[in-house]
């Protein structure tokens, strides 16, 4: 098949290429295409399946003017394809990354799911929501994945959180009971290969089915680092770094993947201490 990635340079984008590249006709574009309209048609024509997973990183400090560039490098995004999709008479499958930051605060003894539909007040979330309506304006059967945090050795918060780590200086965010939800890559990317070969359309949560709170993420890395783990970072030391953005470290989010488990598909790494195994041995 034809596949077009849009936020393709990213790391999500580059391992999906990486696993299409084998068995499909691949193009990924990073979000300068959205400034070339002729160019994103004639792709997006060419397509038989699209993957939108643009929008700038939220792991940075949150000005009013950065939370503006996180806004609208996402829904003006989709709001172009919106206009794009009008014109078109063949249409592709369309899959979007979402974010389960959609869900209010939850905690790991009382987890939710693609079953409930209220989402939480505070910016991420209300970013989700519009971003999903927007995807299902643009196709009727559109996939929408809401991600956990994606963790790989290449980058996004692991590799993030590995220099201090290394250091000995990891331990708990603030109480560190925040439920963490996670999911490793080659679960991601096993992901949208069974969605794509079963034709999965909706809504659904792709996050590991273990529940762990923060705490046991980062005991968990720091074990098999063989370091210490026992460093409190306090919530307000995360808002001098991150500002409003700290929340994405601090809330508390137990999501569960039960509409992919109810489709068939089977996590490889649903446990963390063998995901990270075989994120260092890799």
């Amino acid at each position: 098949m034809n596949i077009v990635i849009l936020g393709g340079t990213g790391l999500i984008g580059q391992a999906l290429k990486n696993e299409f590249q084998h068995s499909h006709n691949v193009r990924t574009f990073g979000r300068a295409i959205y400034q070339d309209q002729e160019n994103l048609l004639a792709s997006i024509q060419w397509s038989d399946i699209l993957i939108q997973l643009s929008g700038a990183t939220i792991a940075k400090r949150w000005t009013s003017k950065y939370k503006q560039e996180i806004w609208d490098s996402r829904i003006k995004s989709n709001q172009i394809l919106a206009n794009i999709f009008g014109k078109l008479e063949k249409k592709p499958k369309v899959f979007f990354a979402s974010a389960v930051g959609f869900y209010p605060e939850s905690f790991c003894e009382e987890p939710l799911d693609e079953d409930f539909l209220h989402s939480g007040n505070d910016f991420l979330s209300q970013l989700s929501v519009e971003w999903e309506a927007l995807a299902r304006k643009i196709s009727e059967d559109a996939l929408i994945f809401r991600f956990g945090v994606v963790l790989s050795k290449e980058g996004g918060a692991l590799k993030e959180m590995l220099p201090m780590y290394k250091l000995g200086l990891g331990g708990p965010i603030g109480s560190g009971k925040q439920c963490f939800p996670w999911v490793y890559i080659k679960d991601l990317v096993s992901a949208f290969n069974y969605a794509i070969d079963k034709n999965l359309a909706g809504t659904f949560n792709l996050t590991s089915p273990q529940l762990i709170t923060q705490k046991k993420f980062g005991q968990s890395l720091a074990n098999q680092l063989k370091k210490a783990f026992f460093l409190t970072t306090f919530e307000w030391q995360l808002k001098l770094i991150f500002g409003e953005g700290s929340q994405v470290l601090t809330k508390s989010l137990a999501i569960k993947p039960t509409k992919l488990s109810e489709h068939g598909f089977v996590f490889k790494y649903p446990q963390i201490e063998n995901t990270l195994k075989d994120i260092f041995n890799d």
